[in-house]
């Protein structure tokens, strides 16, 4: 059971009735967001959930390899139903980035404030208690009544701390909101008496105080597991990541609310990994066919010295498509190419560009000695039936095709031919792929 971690003594927290508390289940919002947000609800399915009081709030860790999250009834039970859904995917954004196993960072107050900013950005404000952090909006203002247990400190370090939340911006990693705090000496300063307990009476547990905000949940635990332990919950949650991607893409509304840009951040946490340049090589490996030729230098095992002997090669022949829309850039042309010039020298490419149809007249083969030209020739719509309908008709000549695009045409539908879709940098697929295809999401190499 983890210890106590985030005091809970913040503006606007609602309370519940002992008869409340004494019926709350959270099984039937559990269930509710199976069917309202389908990718949270794949992450949560695969932890287990523990009913407990030595917490104040809510949290999840990992204890001998197996995520764990744990809720408070009496904190729970006296938020609306909306909330309970901003907690649940709250707690779901801890185990997709990965904080239950970071080692954290000292102090730990500014680490646990750093890592709620990182996370309550992907969650609608309305879907959280009045207690979590947000960034770009100020704290909620203070009561008379709150005011008159704080001493002029607490109210000056809280509206120091208000201002920063405030001037932050959404989107930016728990290490960046970390080295933000620790660069704000104002800020840093009221966090350290914050942590300490020095303002004034306030309480010297995390997050304490009277009426200074905390956590809406506990970050309890996430430093006690050994090394060993912490490569399995790595192991776990990048399996359980890529699970949830394959159970949302593969229905219609499996990624519910959750923004494009979550989304992407999402696809890039489980291919860190697996870089998109080595796909494109599986996928390129994977349409070779064996060529057989016979070779008096090679011995025949059934008869040897009488025939020549067999020699095979491996090649393949691989038509691109490049979408001509505005949005596919010379720089992400660019970066494709410079890819398939390393493999050219067993693939054979052929390049057609294409809009509403394919230029056929844009024909150029790329082989191991000839590299084909960017330049342009289209400039219409994407319809991605053209290149599709286009590869079927010619299946004979190729052994599989990549359509190099921002994704943002209707689904074609299956193809015949091995088909991968190369989706140009910050862009996604607008629909779920076929199950035979490839989906290849280009990422530009840091600056």
């Amino acid at each position: 059971m983890p210890d106590k971690g985030t005091s809970i003594d913040t503006p606007q927290v609602v309370t519940a009735t002992e008869e409340e508390i004494k019926r709350f289940k959270i099984d039937p919002y559990l269930l509710n967001l199976m069917w309202d947000e389908p990718f949270y609800s794949a992450i949560l399915r695969r932890v287990t959930k523990i009913k407990t009081y030595s917490i104040p709030t809510a949290g999840v860790a990992a204890a001998k390899g197996n995520l764990t999250m744990y809720w408070n009834p009496e904190f729970v039970a006296g938020l609306p139903a909306a909330h309970v859904k901003g907690l649940l995917k709250h707690e779901a954004w801890h185990i997709i980035l990965g904080h239950i196993f970071d080692r954290r960072k000292e102090p730990h107050l500014k680490w646990n404030f750093a890592t709620d900013w990182s996370i309550n950005g992907h969650i609608p404000e309305a879907e959280l208690p009045d207690c979590g952090l947000f960034p770009g909006r100020p704290y909620t203002p203070l009561t008379e009544e709150q005011q008159s247990k704080m001493s002029d400190q607490q109210i000056s370090d809280y509206h120091t701390m208000s201002d920063f939340q405030a001037k932050l911006p959404v989107g930016k990693s728990a290490e960046w909101y970390f080295s933000a705090l620790n660069q704000d000496q104002d800020v840093s300063d009221a966090m350290d008496r914050q942590e300490k307990g020095q303002a004034g009476d306030g309480d010297s547990s995390e997050g304490g105080g009277p009426g200074m905000p905390g956590e809406m949940d506990s970050h309890a635990g996430w430093d006690e597991l050994s090394d060993e332990d912490r490569e399995v919950v790595k192991g776990k949650i990048k399996q359980t990541l890529e699970d949830a991607v394959k159970e949302a893409d593969s229905k219609g509304k499996g990624w519910g609310s959750m923004s494009s840009d979550s989304r992407k951040l999402i696809r890039e946490i489980i291919s860190n990994e697996i870089p998109w340049q080595s796909v494109l090589k599986k996928f390129c490996g994977l349409s070779r066919r064996a060529n057989r030729a016979t070779n008096v230098k090679r011995l025949n095992r059934k008869y040897p010295g009488i025939h020549p002997g067999a020699q095979k090669g491996y090649t393949s022949s691989i038509a691109v498509y490049v979408d001509q829309s505005g949005s596919v850039g010379d720089a992400d042309l660019a970066l494709l190419f410079g890819e398939l010039k390393s493999l050219a020298k067993r693939t054979e490419f052929t390049i057609y560009n294409f809009d509403t149809e394919v230029d056929e007249k844009s024909e150029r083969v790329w082989g191991r000695n000839k590299a084909p030209g960017i330049g342009r020739t289209r400039c219409g719509g994407t319809d991605f039936s053209a290149p599709t309908k286009h590869a079927n008709k010619n299946s004979r000549r190729f052994d599989g095709y990549i359509i190099l695009t921002d994704g943002e045409a209707p689904d074609p539908g299956p193809s015949k031919v091995k088909r991968g879709w190369v989706i140009t940098p910050n862009r996604e697929l607008y629909f779920t792929a076929s199950k035979r295809d490839f989906v290849i999401n280009m990422k530009k190499e840091a600056a």
